[in-house]
């Protein structure tokens, strides 16, 4: 299968996914904080994390489900665009408190979220 039908083919699935998810963890949460964008980049991390350490440490699959999953489904699934764009608009409100819960939470709890991916997918 050609490399961009694979990449397209996860970005669609990615993007729909992201487009689901983020709508019901705003809806569920309440827009009073990013929580759909924190969501995603969490969970993207997590996926990256443990696809990444999987598919080359313990099954060694074909490097298009690398394309798939990471370059078209977490590529089209994650967030940061909306992370900066969400961040700078507290910045310009004057939000402060907001803004830096914004910065530390989407960094460190998707940092710890791509190692968890990866530690998992050494211990499974």
């Amino acid at each position: 299968m050609n490399d961009f039908l694979v990449v397209s083919v996860g970005a669609i699935l990615g993007a729909n996914a992201r487009y689901i998810l983020s709508r019901y963890v705003a809806k569920l949460l309440g827009p009073a904080f990013p929580y759909g964008t924190l969501f995603i980049n969490v969970t993207g991390s997590l996926v990256v994390g443990f696809f990444m350490i999987w598919a080359t440490e313990r099954v060694l699959l074909d490097p298009r489900w690398r394309l798939l999953v990471v370059v078209g489904f977490c590529g089209a699934f994650t967030t940061f665009s909306s992370y900066a764009f969400e961040t700078m608009a507290y910045f310009e409100q004057g939000q402060w408190l907001l803004m830096f819960t914004n910065i530390f939470t989407n960094n460190v709890l998707c940092l710890l979220a791509a190692l968890t991916g990866m530690a998992l997918a050494r211990v499974l």
